[in-house]
Order: structure tokens, then C-alpha cells, then sequence
């Protein structure tokens, strides 16, 4: 029975990771977008061909797309949707036509992830990504300044959020910012905060069942387009899985995963599991969701968190944290037994680690890739959770 495929996330050319160190490390397939193309824009296909040619020089293959991102107005439920729905097809269509299929996305408001701190040094001395919720009340009440922000948290929340806020420098304060603000991978600029704050009131004034609809109107747009091209659709969950800053989210648990595949069913409309994404809450039960969706997982990013009772965690080594990855893994090899058994679906699901320490050299490098991207503290992932996949297919026997 087939591996996981081990693949690696790479930003291009101006990202701090070339192609040849990743291919050093032995991995098959590349992740990859073509991140110089204008949000809801096209892809053409000569520049999907040239960033597969540049991949393929290096003796990989460009296995999944992450991501092709959604526009706004598709988010919002805007008149000018089905525009960029029907930009959004065209771009599926020239990346099948490049034997590309599997399509990695999110319907993420405002920012594809949320942390307060993004150098936060370990024990080790090595450094991780983290979020404070106290931290990231600190942003909302006092720099986001979201209007009846205070009545989202108790009287002891905002008295610490108000303390803590209060005994950060100006340096402190700027650095809280600038990790909120970079929540976007693939880009070392932060976002302008008068232009979150113009799309944050914008978000405020969505329901979650509003989004809900949307998503399930780009579903049944795109979907059936996506079944005649042979294009697997994978969206990621939300990151962090809870509402922050008062914005709802509706890819955070099992009950939203549910609605999303049911919505529009379609063996082609499925999603990215992300561990780390999945296992910030520990409400989420990652075993059962493997088991009860896993014939839906097209796409797979394995990264560990550590959970604390205040709400906080930080992105841990890959096999230690409060995701029981051991069991994660033996669900994701026992799905593949079923494809494999049903011969149905690909068995050898791509796989990424997902983010990573910046540890040793990479420490004297860190400001040239994307936070959470180091080479090292990835490699060292990959190599963890590809001794555990071969521990776990030895007890299984196959």
C-alpha cells in the first residue's frame, strides 16, 4: 500500500526556501500558488506553466495548489460574485489542462490565520508561533478599538487585557500589531490597519449563517465544474477555530465540516485536514473526524499545538503537544486501508508538515522566509512524522 505523498510548501523564488534545499530533503511533490496574480483575477495558463516547469527542473512535481484564494466579494455574498466565480472556474479549467488536481482554499474572513506572537522562545531555545487570547484582547480593545469589544469579554478579561496592554513598551505594542497584522502566508508585508478595520466592520455585519450560504453558493457553482475536470477541492479550517475579534467562523468543527460537505455533496468537495488548525480546540476530536469524513480528505497538514487552560497555545514540536498525533496518524493510514481496500480515492494523500520551529542557521536567516516556514524546523517535522507513519504500518502490518 502507497505512502502518504511527502510534499513541501514553497513561496517562490523571493521566499527564503529554494527549491533545491527542499529537494535535498526528499520529498515528491511541491505545494505551491501563483501568488503573483491579482486576488480574483485568472490564472493564465503560461505562468501555471512556468511555475510547474520551475518545480518539475527541480525533480518534483507541483502536487497541490495552496491556495487559490477567494475574493471578497465571493466571501461577502457581493453582486459581483459570480464574476469572480466564473474566474475562479476558468482558473480550476488551466490548472487541469496542467494535470493539476488537487485545489487547496479557505473561506477565512479578514486574515488566513491569527497569532499574537511570532517569535515566542521555547525551553529550547528555538522559536514558535503562539497566540494569547488576553493578547489578542489587548489588539481588539486597544488598537482594533472594535466598537462594543468590551461587551465580548468579561469584566476579568478586560481588566487583564487592559493591565497587560498597559505594561507593554511602544516596541511591545508594535510587535503585537505586526504579528496580527501578518496573518497572511506567502507575503512579508503586514496588512494596513485602517484597511482591516474598514473589512472588519464589513465582517461584523455578516452572520455565520450568512457565510455559511455563501460558501455554499460557491460550492454549488464550482463544484460540479471541479467534478467534470477531475479537480479535488480541499478547504482548510479556520485558524485559530474560534470567533476572534468578534468575527464568526464556520470551518472550525465537526458540526461545520458537516454542513460544508452536505451542502454540496460531491466526492469532489472536501477538505484539508490541518491538525494543528483542527487541534487548537480542544473540543475538536481529530480521530473522529478522520474517521467520520476521512473518504472527503484530499489534502492533509500534520503540525502539533500546545493547548494551555488560559486558551492560549503555541505550535509545539510535531509528535509532542496536545494533538495526539499517534493516533492521528494510525486514522490516516486506516483511511488509507480503505481506499486501498474499496479502491476508491487516492491512497497516497499528499501530506505537508505543517510550519515549524526556526532553530539552528535558520535562526541567522528567519527575517528572509514567512513566519512559521523555516527549512529546518520543517525538515525536522517531516522526518518525525514520516518515522511515525512507518511505525504505525509496521504495527498494522502493511
Amino acid at each position: 500500500m502507497e505512502n502518504l505523498k511527502k510534499t513541501f510548501r514553497w513561496f517562490g523564488p523571493d521566499f527564503g526556501v529554494s527549491l533545491s534545499e527542499i529537494r535535498q530533503l526528499g520529498v515528491k511533490g511541491i505545494v505551491a500558488a501563483c501568488q503573483e496574480v491579482s486576488l480574483g483575477e485568472v490564472w493564465p495558463e503560461e505562468v501555471i506553466k512556468s511555475l510547474k516547469s520551475t518545480i518539475e527542473a527541480h525533480h518534483m512535481e507541483w502536487s497541490v495548489v495552496e491556495s487559490v484564494n477567494i475574493h471578497t466579494a465571493i466571501k461577502y455574498g457581493l453582486p459581483e460574485r459570480d464574476l469572480y466565480i466564473a474566474n475562479y472556474i476558468q482558473t480550476l479549467r488551466n490548472l487541469a489542462k496542467n494535470d493539476i488536481y488537487n485545489v487547496c482554499y479557505n473561506f477565512m474572513q479578514l486574515i488566513d490565520w491569527t497569532r499574537t506572537d511570532l517569535d515566542y522562545i521555547l525551553p529550547t531555545g528555538a522559536s514558535a508561533l503562539r497566540y494569547s487570547p488576553i493578547s489578542a484582547a489587548a489588539f481588539d480593545l486597544f488598537i482594533l478599538e472594535r466598537k462594543g469589544a468590551q461587551e465580548s469579554y468579561t469584566e476579568e478579561e478586560y481588566q487583564q487585557a487592559k493591565s497587560y496592554f498597559e505594561a507593554l513598551s511602544d516596541v511591545q505594542r508594535g510587535a503585537l500589531k505586526s504579528a496580527i497584522l501578518a496573518g497572511m502566508p506567502g507575503s512579508k508585508k503586514t496588512i494596513d490597519l485602517n484597511d482591516f478595520k474598514k473589512n472588519h466592520t464589513t465582517v461584523l455585519n455578516i452572520s455565520k449563517e450568512q457565510l455559511q450560504e455563501n460558501l455554499s453558493y460557491f460550492l454549488n457553482a464550482v463544484i460540479p465544474e471541479a467534478e467534470k475536470l477531475g479537480v479535488r477541492m480541499a478547504i482548510h479550517p479556520d485558524d485559530p477555530p474560534f470567533s476572534v475579534f468578534g468575527v464568526p467562523r464556520i470551518v472550525s468543527n465537526y458540526a461545520d465540516i458537516k454542513f460544508l460537505l452536505e451542502c454540496c455533496p460531491s466526492p469532489n468537495n472536501g477538505l484539508t485536514f490541518c491538525s494543528g488548525s483542527l487541534g487548537a480546540s480542544e473540543t475538536n476530536d481529530l480521530v473522529k473526524i478522520i474517521a467520520d469524513f476521512g473518504d472527503k480528505i484530499h489534502f492533509i497538514h500534520l503540525r502539533n499545538v500546545a493547548r494551555d487552560q488560559d486558551g492560549s497555545f503555541y505550535e509545539a514540536d510535531h509528535l509532542s503537544g496536545s494533538v495526539p498525533m499517534d493516533k492521528v496518524m494510525k486514522a490516516i493510514v486506516e483511511q488509507q486501508k480503505i481506499r486501498h481496500t474499496t479502491q476508491k480515492g487516492i491512497v497516497d494523500i499528499p501530506m505537508r508538515p505543517d510550519h515549524g520551529h526556526v532553530l539552528l542557521e535558520d535562526k541567522n536567516r528567519q527575517h528572509e522566509f514567512y513566519s512559521g516556514y523555516s527549512l529546518i524546523g520543517r525538515a525536522m517535522g517531516l522526518a518525525q512524522l514520516s518515522g511515525l507513519e512507518m511505525g504505525v504500518r509496521e504495527s498494522f502490518g502493511f
